[in-house]
């Protein structure tokens, strides 16, 4: 296996996400950050945020697949969420519960900062997800 993933008990706990990795292989692989879209740029779920995490994440599970990765592999995962609020977190998770076992990502997930920013890129995406792997 590439990565480890451990969450020490002097850390906050418990999160929904390890605290570390640890990677050893010799491939990187950087997934750029994916958002609600189909291949066509059709939007997904507008306006759900739920929704949007969890095709933001099936989109970055595409791109890890693409180069021979899996969620697994990841060493770190970034969301930037539009007008973040505590309130949001529910929706949030509810997002990656609905997809975790359909794309194979750990609960708890590898090491991830939730950074809240104030719009993104289109009016309509509330979430972009980004990820780091490594392979062998």
């Amino acid at each position: 296996m590439t990565v480890r993933l451990t969450s020490p008990d002097s850390l906050m706990q418990p999160v929904p996400y390890h605290h570390v990795a640890v990677g050893s292989g010799t491939r990187h692989v950087h997934v750029s950050g994916q958002i609600a879209r189909t291949a066509d740029a059709a939007p997904i779920a507008p306006g759900d945020l739920a929704g949007q995490v969890a095709q933001a994440l099936r989109n970055t599970h595409a791109g890890l697949v693409s180069a021979g990765a899996g969620f697994q592999d990841v060493l770190r995962l970034t969301f930037y969420v539009t007008d973040w609020a505590p309130e949001k977190i529910e929706a949030f998770m509810a997002g990656v519960g609905a997809v975790a076992e359909e794309i194979g990502l750990p609960v708890p997930m590898p090491p991830a900062s939730l950074i809240g920013v104030d719009y993104l890129f289109e009016p309509d995406v509330l979430v972009e997800v980004e990820a780091t792997a490594i392979l062998d």
